[in-house]
């Protein structure tokens, strides 16, 4: 007589425990694109008392200014009520600023929600300054080719306050390599993994940890002591591996990080110069995790990806094109010569 082949048990709904760690797990990856795209409501507003006093500080124009800053890619319309809470202040002070800041264009109201958005004048704004920064057309090609041979999104970056802002970054087309987002998907969401505008921390970033390398001693304690009295939360979650970074840099002239500041997301990044402004400028190579071959992590970032950054930063400061930067690194790549400074590094244009 045949036995029916057992059936394995239907699958449990999961327990109160299990949701809770599926919970949890979603907690934390919303706590790391939060922190991935600085969208922590306390970064705004500013710290007004540290002007109190001063006759030549405009208050109101600051208050005006930094509400700008209140919206992030998760959050790009905002009603006043959660303006007047990101930005600490009354409900008619907030009416007033984003009438103001409307009718000059900087915001826009949706007729149907009330809700603002960030308005296009802010776009004519920057120009001026983007403009200004004629490094970002002479790297342009440089970085398109190490995007294109190493499959990473290529940016670079100057300092904003106690972040680096992207003012450049060049990656493959959507259709050969999936677009990085952080929201579904291994990245996935509104927010690209890099593009033009987006904020890193200093001490959480590799593209940071290079511009802190970058610096003078002085200048770069200056920074540190802000942070540390700024932004203490950051410093007591990155100070250890800022300092590894540090000592990375010095020794290969780039410094690495894997998953430090989101799990996802690997990194190298270098220090390149000052432009004629005094701006130092960072580039760094970052990579979601699944778009690389498995067993591809620190160590290749080091021998591959960390000496194929240099090699650019030093084809740019000689003016090499992307087809002879190909063929150098072909050859031999260089060994990575440490940027100790500003004033260790080739003056470059812009």
């Amino acid at each position: 007589m045949s036995t029916a082949p057992s059936q394995p048990p239907p699958a449990a709904p999961p327990s109160a425990r299990g949701r809770g760690r599926l919970r949890e797990r979603a907690a934390d990856q919303h706590s790391e694109r939060d922190r991935y795209f600085r969208n922590q409501p306390h970064r705004v507003p500013l710290g007004y008392e540290a002007f109190a006093g001063d006759k030549q500080f405009a208050t109101t124009l600051a208050r005006g200014i930094e509400l700008l800053r209140c919206f992030t890619a998760e959050d790009d319309e905002l009603s006043n009520a959660e303006l007047a809470a990101r930005a600490g202040l009354p409900r008619p002070t907030i009416s007033r600023l984003t009438y103001t800041l409307t009718v000059l264009g900087y915001l826009r109201q949706d007729t149907r929600s009330g809700r603002y958005g960030l308005g296009s004048a802010l776009i004519s704004a920057t120009y001026p300054l983007m403009a200004s920064i004629t490094l970002r057309q002479q790297a342009r090609p440089l970085m398109n080719a190490l995007a294109d041979a190493s499959g990473g999104h290529v940016s670079m970056g100057i300092r904003d306050r106690l972040n680096i802002v992207l003012v450049e970054t060049s990656r493959l087309p959507a259709r050969e390599v999936q677009r990085t987002r952080l929201d579904g998907g291994a990245l996935g969401g509104r927010g690209q993994m890099a593009d033009v505008g987006l904020n890193l921390p200093i001490v959480g970033s590799a593209i940071g940890r290079a511009y802190l390398a970058g610096l003078g001693a002085e200048a770069r304690e200056a920074v540190l002591n802000e942070i540390r009295v700024k932004a203490p939360e950051d410093w007591a979650r990155f100070e250890p591996g800022m300092r590894a970074s540090l000592r990375e840099h010095a020794r290969h002239g780039f410094c690495t990080m894997d998953g430090e500041l989101v799990s996802e997301v690997l990194a190298v990044a270098a220090a390149f110069g000052t432009l004629r402004s005094g701006e130092l400028v960072v580039f760094n190579c970052a990579f979601q995790r699944s778009s690389v071959p498995a067993g591809r992590g620190p160590a290749w970032l080091k021998g591959e990806i960390g000496p194929r950054l240099v090699h650019m930063l030093q084809s740019l400061r000689e003016g090499r094109s992307p087809a002879a930067m190909a063929e150098g690194a072909a050859a031999q790549p260089p060994a990575a010569a440490p940027v100790r400074g500003p004033g260790r590094s080739s003056a470059p244009r812009g």
